[in-house]
């Protein structure tokens, strides 16, 4: 069997190794069209180039592809390739700090060796795709990691944070998860000296580091409501819920989550909670959704609508 044969059956190996969990010898011999004896040897071939595929003996064993101390080269098939060709373009203008740079480098890799026919479907997407949000705020990515890894072994933070009066206060929190809401990148996290949860925006933590205190996991509010329920609520000077008539996943899909909650009601309404500074934008933003719509609270919004309605009025001429 001359090299390039041998090299292909090889590539073949590896991409049905990452296409499922485990596959036994038999199976993989019977897919490739060789012997179990060949398997083997190719097995050892790819563990040679630093793949690291685990092999269980017995009834019920086999091999898998597991995680190595270095990320060996990756088999993406046509759709995986457009997939992540795609998303690469999409994050190098992104909101994590230096990712931008990665993410073209990767993609500048990826269209080297990508078929012509691929190339240009990528492209066709790319090109005929825009995103609605604006420019967010940057994250630098080793303070994601750090965070990262303490969400994940369960270990204490301290950090200088910015509050909204520009004063910076050190805090001591156990940290459960990031949450981002497209434009910017929240932290929810039991606060050790205010004893309750909070939530806090990276971009004002400053000089964040991990402690070596293991902290005992405690029961905790589903992040991602927490997170949307403080950013859309606790800022702001009032806090408005009126009532839509729509179903709650088309308000949802006119609201975006920072920017107001939607909660189920019945009869094919929903309620609408929303925070802001001025009650006029509020109801402007209400308004255009297109739906009739009952202020519930507060009672100066539906004060602010009837003065809306009228200046609405006077500018159609019908006032």
């Amino acid at each position: 069997m001359t090299v390039e044969a041998t090299t292909e059956r090889v590539l073949r190996l590896l991409a049905l190794l990452q296409h499922r969990p485990s596959w036994t010898a038999a199976e993989l011999a019977a897919e490739l069209g060789v012997t179990d004896r060949s398997v083997r040897r190719d097995v050892e071939r790819l563990r040679a180039l630093g793949y690291p595929v685990h092999a269980t003996a017995g009834v019920g064993g086999g091999y898998q592809l597991g995680a190595g101390t270095r990320l060996p080269p990756l088999l993406l098939d046509d759709e995986e390739a457009i997939a992540t060709a795609v998303s690469l373009r999409l994050a190098s203008g992104g909101t994590v700090a230096g990712a931008g740079e990665a993410a073209l480098r990767a993609l500048a890799k990826l269209d080297q060796v990508m078929p012509p026919r691929l190339r240009a479907e990528v492209r066709a997407v790319y090109g005929a795709t825009e995103t609605l949000l604006g420019p967010g705020v940057e994250i630098d990515a080793e303070l994601l990691v750090t965070l990262a890894r303490a969400c994940r072994d369960a270990v204490r933070v301290r950090f200088r944070y910015a509050g909204r009066d520009g004063g910076e206060r050190e805090r001591t929190v156990d940290p459960v998860r990031m949450v981002a809401t497209g434009r910017r990148w929240y932290l929810m996290a039991w606060d050790v000296d205010r004893d309750d949860w909070r939530t806090f925006r990276l971009d004002r933590m400053r000089e964040v580091a991990a402690t070596t205190w293991r902290f005992r996991a405690r029961e905790h509010p589903d992040p991602v409501a927490y997170v949307q329920r403080s950013v859309t609520e606790a800022p702001y000077r009032y806090l408005a819920r009126v009532r839509v008539h729509a179903r709650p996943d088309r308000v949802r899909e006119l609201v975006p989550p920072q920017v107001g909650r939607v909660e189920d009601d019945r009869d094919g309404w929903c309620v609408l909670v929303v925070g802001g500074e001025d009650l006029d934008r509020i109801a402007v933003h209400v308004a255009r959704l297109g739906f009739e719509a009952e202020v519930l609270e507060p009672p100066e919004l539906r004060e602010a609508a009837a003065l809306l309605a009228r200046r609405l009025a006077a500018m159609a001429g019908t006032g």
